[in-house]
């Protein structure tokens, strides 16, 4: 399964970079491979660093003006003009999607492919994989569009959280 995960690429603290590692390590190990934003720092460079020393493969998506800081031994790097040019790579390579922890080009990510997902643009299992309740706030706020109708379309169908990886993985392979 190619595995699309958004995430940061600042460096941060062992409660996501933990998880980051544990999650890149069964993607590896489960013969997946990951395709990532391809920056070679912080938590992508951690899931990247998991994933290949588990014998996972390395599919990156990057961007032009951040090419100098793209992954040089990934298995395969795509280098788009722009940012809406690389998340439209990242779905198009991806047979699932995980939203790890990350800052505003994240939640940017996530809230495009959940958007084309509510329109029937695609119908690839999205999970949030909510490492030391980073995202609890996220899911309250998506419980309430729900309860309010903001939603056309049932949360359940739209994105699971997952406390763990082991979990988020568990959800990717019942659906894909």
């Amino acid at each position: 399964m190619n595995i699309g995960v958004f995430l940061s690429a600042a460096d941060l603290g062992e409660q996501y970079t933990v998880p980051a590692k544990e999650f890149g390590r069964l993607i590896g190990e489960g013969g997946h491979s990951l395709v990532w934003g391809g920056s070679e720092s912080g938590l992508m460079k951690v899931v990247a660093d998991a994933v290949q020393a588990s014998g996972g493969r390395l599919v990156g998506v990057s961007v032009e003006f951040l090419q100098d800081v793209a992954r040089k031994n990934a298995d395969e790097m795509v280098i788009t003009r722009d940012l809406a040019h690389r998340k439209a790579e990242l779905l198009q390579r991806s047979d699932a999607i995980v939203v790890m922890v990350g800052g505003t080009g994240t939640l940017d990510e996530a809230t495009e492919i959940l958007e084309l997902k509510k329109h029937g643009k695609h119908t690839k299992p999205v999970v949030v994989l909510n490492s030391a309740g980073f995202y609890d706030g996220l899911e309250q706020q998506f419980r309430r569009m729900e309860s309010e109708g903001f939603l056309p379309v049932p949360l359940a169908d739209l994105v699971h959280f997952a406390d763990d990886g082991a979990a988020a993985l568990a959800y990717l392979q019942d659906r894909v």
